[in-house]
């Protein structure tokens, strides 16, 4: 199986931060609460989630949620994702399965930091590509999804320019 394979049968289409996706729940329960309002400027979906597939040299843009985002792994290559939190500092996160190498099939990437992902160097000639999940509470809306371009995130976080040019647009 490829991500060839995995596009067609999932029926993911492309994200604009880069990659393909599609989403496979969004809760019937909704939050209404005033915080919630307040927050979001409107009632969420208490969780939503996608499929989230990357090809080898595809990338997930930095972005910023206002919500939680817990992540999944599935199947072919590892994911790192990439933080930087509003202090401006970075981590590199590792997703799949080898906890001997710095992963773990879960992650966290809590709200308000900028994040984005690729993934790792194939060592399998059939692999190519990363499959995994996102679950996003309060769930996902794109009024809540910020997509950063180059020179913002330069301005602000000029000691992380090496990852803010793999990460961003031009």
């Amino acid at each position: 199986m490829d991500a060839n394979y995995w596009i067609e049968t999932l029926q993911l289409e492309p994200h604009p931060e880069g990659g393909f996706y599609r989403e496979t729940y969004h809760s019937a329960s909704w939050m209404e609460d005033d915080a919630t309002v307040q927050r979001y400027g409107d009632r969420r979906r208490s969780a939503t989630s996608i499929y989230f597939l990357l090809r080898s040299g595809d990338v997930s843009h930095f972005h910023r949620l206002k919500s939680d985002e817990l992540w999944y792994f599935h199947a072919g290559d590892p994911l790192d994702v990439h933080t930087i939190d509003p202090a401006g500092n970075y981590r590199r996160l590792g997703l799949g399965l080898c906890q001997s190498a710095g992963q773990e099939p879960q992650l966290l990437v809590p709200k308000g930091h900028i994040f984005g992902s690729s993934p790792q160097a194939s060592t399998a000639p059939c692999e190519g590509y990363s499959l995994v999940s996102c679950m996003v509470t309060p769930g996902f809306d794109f009024r809540d999804f910020e997509l950063f371009q180059q020179d913002q995130l330069l301005e602000l976080y000029p000691n992380q320019e090496q990852i803010i040019r793999r990460l961003t647009l031009p």
